[in-house]
């Protein structure tokens, strides 16, 4: 018999974003909320996920902020919360290239199609990506 376990961090956008001032360029803009965590898998089926943290992008400059853990979590579990700059600390980030909760942001040239991952060509119709 053998078992096979692993961790693994992983990265999951929550389904929140409104609009807010940015408090790094001042510009009125919307954000995205990640949680980061890690889990331990079992024979590859994620178990339980621990050392959660709750970070905001702002979409106007790329600036990052870490959230207060317990808004992160009612934010998770689907509640409407209203976001203050009382709850962000940071910015962990400025944007820019050595960011490393932000992929590059792709739109195609051909369809219009836009994508956070980084990919080199269009998912939807294969056009190269031009940056």
């Amino acid at each position: 018999m053998f078992l096979m376990i692993g961790l693994t961090n992983g990265r999951k956008k929550l389904p929140v974003s409104f609009p807010m001032i940015c408090p790094n360029c001042g510009q009125y803009s919307r954000f995205e909320v990640w949680m980061t965590y890690t889990q331990l898998l079992l024979f590859f089926i994620p178990c339980f996920k621990w050392h959660k943290r709750y970070f905001v992008r702002m979409r106007c400059c790329g600036a990052v902020y870490e959230l207060d853990p317990e808004i992160g979590r009612r934010m998770a579990r689907g509640e409407e919360v209203s976001l203050t700059l009382g709850d962000l600390q940071g910015p962990v980030s400025t944007g820019g290239t050595g960011d490393v909760y932000r992929a590059p942001r792709h739109r195609c040239a051909n369809c219009g199609y836009e994508t956070d991952e980084d990919f080199e060509y269009c998912p939807k119709c294969g056009t190269p990506f031009r940056d």
